[in-house]
């Protein structure tokens, strides 16, 4: 039979969870599970993360929404906020959390005459350009989000554009800027605002950016949000393990080509092994010939084009139709692999189709 299928490992979750605690203590901890949980199952891991750490993120309301509609209880955040009425009324009915970061949004909380509670982030742009509230505009925002009734203004938040790039001068200015609001802030409120700053990248090279709450994401998967340091310097474990199975091996002569375009051509007598993933499962097209796989604990490099249901590997006499091949995971970091891909660990975790099967190591595995 065709297989191809995603292990989880929860134990590496709460082992993540773990790592990133040690790294900012103080702080709370919403674990980020939007986009399906970066492609490892949002509820699921939800499932698994609710007991390991203090809240949970999504970018949307249909994502909180599914989570509580599984039983998913605890404190959810709603990174995206809500856009009308009726998402603002689903959101006090669910007990969600809401970051609101536009005029649109707010004048959509001030128009709503509901009273019932409702506990909201101030997100403010310091530099990054997507969404915020303006450091001018902030002050004002933070005033009117407290005017309204049943509403509790649980602190300030922002995100970084280059934490991931720890030599650049531009995380320092982002800090600099939410700072400097954040105790304009609690001066007019007489009191602490809260904060929260930190991503993945943060909380692993930014102790500057430590506050009440940390947002880690890619992290939680046992993935490095770095370019250059892997997650193993960092003691993070794979939460994800990719396997397909070997389902034909021949030989082929020097000369003769293998794939879509004819675009690999072996130069001697090489053994050839189908495996059974392609783009059609979520393996990435642009793989190119070099991208490590492997089978029986062995690495062997792609050949050829990926296609959507099949890819095509180097090997030698070890391997044999029936073998399991990891695609990515254990023994073979997501992210070495999304390089040889030219992309990151976060598109190969997200692009994964409904045709991966879903299995996950049991308490005791």
């Amino acid at each position: 039979m065709r297989d191809c299928w995603l292990t989880l490992d929860p134990q590496a979750l709460a082992h993540n969870v773990s790592v990133l605690r040690e790294h900012m203590p103080e702080a709370k901890l919403l674990a980020m599970v939007k986009a399906d949980a970066y492609g490892h199952g949002m509820v699921t891991v939800a499932r698994h993360l609710v007991d390991h750490v203090d809240g949970l993120g999504v970018a949307c309301m249909s994502e909180a929404l599914a989570l509580r509609e599984h039983g998913v209880g605890g404190t959810i955040t709603v990174m995206e906020g809500v856009f009308n009425a009726e998402e603002l009324a689903q959101a006090r009915a669910k007990y969600l959390t809401l970051v609101m970061h536009s005029p649109e949004q707010l004048a959509v909380l001030e128009a709503d005459e509901a009273t019932g509670p409702l506990a909201v982030w101030l997100k403010v742009n310091t530099g990054m350009n997507r969404l915020g509230f303006r450091p001018t505009q902030a002050l004002l925002a933070w005033r009117r989000i407290g005017q309204c009734v049943g509403v509790h203004r649980l602190g300030l938040m922002t995100h970084f554009a280059c934490a991931d790039e720890p030599v650049l001068a531009m995380t320092d200015q982002q800090i600099g800027r939410f700072r400097a609001l954040q105790q304009a802030l609690s001066a007019d409120k007489g009191g602490p605002v809260a904060g929260s700053l930190a991503n993945s990248a943060a909380v692993l090279a930014w102790p500057e950016a430590a506050d009440d709450w940390v947002r880690p994401g890619i992290a939680l998967y046992g993935s490095s949000p770095f370019a250059d340091r892997s997650a193993a310097q960092f003691g993070l474990r794979p939460a994800m393990t990719l396997r397909a199975r070997v389902i034909s091996v021949f030989t082929v002569s020097a000369g003769e080509r293998v794939g879509y375009g004819a675009s690999w051509q072996a130069p001697q007598s090489t053994r050839i092994a189908v495996v059974s993933v392609g783009y059609g499962d979520g393996y990435p097209r642009h793989a190119a010939t070099g991208t490590p796989v492997l089978i029986n604990a062995r690495r062997h490099p792609l050949v050829g084009r990926v296609s959507m249901d099949m890819i095509t590997v180097q090997v030698d006499d070890s391997v044999n139709v029936g073998d399991e091949v990891v695609l990515w995971g254990e023994g073979l970091p997501a992210d070495e692999v999304a390089t040889a891909a030219g992309t990151i660990s976060y598109e190969l975790f997200c692009r994964l189709t409904p045709r991966v099967r879903r299995t996950e190591i049991p308490a005791n595995g």
